[in-house]
């Protein structure tokens, strides 16, 4: 396996691994502990092939840093307003007819805004 795939491979493993929409720093922290000779460009770089490749995507950018995702399937996303946590939720029908728009929409990103339920008492 060719260094550049294999770093690559670790990366994905660690992001998979978090399983929570780490961020780059995050991701880099945890894979630098087994890992040392990997630097935090390489894991910048790779994690940008990634999303072009489609094997990953972003959640967005929460409390000022981007959120990585591994679920590469159309899901949306729902943010507590309080503590900054970042949850998956299944895709839903949103009612919106595109054709009276005369719209071409490649993508939908959708976030979900209000409290958590350790928020919410």
């Amino acid at each position: 396996m060719a260094r550049n795939t294999l770093q690559r491979q670790i990366i994905l493993d660690a992001l998979n691994e978090h399983g929570q929409h780490p961020t780059a720093d995050e991701i880099y922290n945890n894979i630098s502990k087994k890992h040392p000779s990997i630097s935090k460009a390489t894991v910048y770089r790779n994690l940008g092939v990634a999303i072009e490749n489609g094997d990953i995507q972003t959640a967005g950018i929460f409390n000022g840093a981007m959120r990585f995702d591994h679920r590469n399937t159309e899901h949306y996303h729902f943010v507590c307003e309080k503590c900054g946590k970042l949850v998956d939720i299944p895709k839903f029908n949103i009612p919106f007819d595109i054709n009276t728009h005369s719209l071409k929409i490649n993508k939908i990103d959708v976030t979900l805004r209000g409290l958590c339920n350790d928020c919410d008492v």
